[in-house]
């Protein structure tokens, strides 16, 4: 099978965005989840926080829910011997399999929008279930012009919009932090790698998707005073 450009850049990366264990153990922390917790992981990539979510629900269950099936092959691939965890072809604006106790989403909810994917999410929560992700967020009132060109066009919130959005969809805040910068390096600097490996290679049809990876990691690392994601843990009213 040929790759799209995008999925060569991409293929076999650990992380198909910014994140790393000690986010997901704060938020985790936080949200103080049982043992045999059922636990969906939105929009779940290669699956690189599945063995987090593992270690804090050891005798629960995570569904790995995901729409591209290469990433799915990679998830069976790392974890199909393992019957704690169901890898899923599908729709996180419409999952199954719950109810969940937890739903973590590591920087695709906006996808959906905060308040449109949380309502949606609802119904496959239990009862007082928590969702624990990642959002963009400005952390200035007065973001920069290069701030702003980093999310190319994406309508990125402040803390208090991010905030309002929960609490309408209705779920109680329980925390916030800023992603940590390492957080955002676990997913730049494998990727830093793989373009400097393709641009070796000098195929012209990988150009465009290597430029635009590379001004992406240039732009955040400009201003991540400004932006990057917030972390919110939010429990069902």
């Amino acid at each position: 099978m040929t790759l799209s450009p995008f999925f060569q850049l991409h293929n076999d990366l650990p992380r198909e965005g910014p994140g790393d264990r000690a986010s997901l153990d704060w938020a985790l922390g936080i949200a103080q989840i049982k043992p045999d917790a059922r636990v969906l992981d939105a929009a779940c990539g290669p699956g690189a926080d599945i063995p987090g979510l593992l270690a804090h629900a050891p005798q629960g269950h995570v569904t790995a829910l995901e729409r591209q099936p290469h990433f799915i092959d990679q998830v069976r691939a790392a974890h199909g011997d393992d019957p704690r965890v169901t890898p899923l072809n599908g729709d996180m604006a419409a999952p199954t399999g719950g109810p969940y106790d937890l739903i973590w989403c590591a920087g695709a909810l906006y996808f959906l929008g905060v308040e449109a994917g949380l309502t949606a999410w609802r119904d496959a929560l239990s009862p007082g279930g928590v969702v624990a992700f990642s959002e963009p967020a400005y952390f200035t009132d007065t973001p920069s012009d290069g701030a702003r060109a980093f999310w190319d066009g994406h309508p990125t919130q402040t803390e208090a919009v991010i905030r309002t959005a929960v609490a309408a969809a209705g779920y109680d805040v329980l925390a916030t932090a800023p992603l940590s910068d390492a957080a955002w390096e676990a997913y730049y600097t494998p990727l830093d790698a793989r373009i400097a490996q393709l641009r070796e290679v000098g195929d012209p049809a990988l150009s465009d998707v290597l430029d635009e990876a590379t001004r992406e990691a240039a732009l955040w690392r400009t201003h991540r005073s400004e932006t990057g994601y917030l972390m919110v843990v939010a429990r069902l009213k």
